[in-house]
């Protein structure tokens, strides 16, 4: 009887998992985040843990690049998220929808907004997002 061989994994379809998980849960921040009129930083530990557990639906190993993955993506998203929300605040005072208002900012009114809508307990949950990133990533 020959011996049999473990399938073979495929690790292919981790980054359009990625994408996937990334972009669905920025965009909720975002929604949740001007529905509300706050910030909703501490989506920033949703997303971490959303784009964690889809590098592992999409069979990214454990180890150095998962991390480095996992934690890359977790600052983009915060990133984006941010972007989104400011754009979305400036765009609904003049008028303009939110892609509109996306593609127009600029990075100086962006991070001048980022420091006025952000005090100490946003910053503390996106590092928490990022400790939790690095957690669920690390090899076990």
């Amino acid at each position: 009887m020959p011996a049999q061989r473990p399938p073979r994994t495929r690790h292919w379809l981790w980054p359009a998992m990625l994408l996937l998980g990334g972009s669905v849960m920025t965009l909720a921040w975002v929604v949740l985040a001007l529905g509300n009129d706050r910030q909703a930083s501490w989506m920033a530990v949703l997303t971490a843990i959303q784009l964690s557990w889809m590098l592992q639906l999409g069979t990214l190993p454990r180890g150095r690049l998962r991390i480095i993955v996992t934690l890359a993506s977790v600052v983009a998203a915060c990133l984006l998220a941010n972007w989104g929300i400011i754009a979305g605040r400036i765009g609904m005072m003049m008028g303009l929808d939110l892609f509109a208002s996306a593609s127009r900012l600029g990075l100086h009114l962006a991070w001048t907004y980022a420091r006025l809508f952000n005090d100490i307990g946003d910053v503390c949950w996106i590092l928490a997002a990022l400790v939790t990133g690095w957690w669920l990533a690390r090899p076990r």
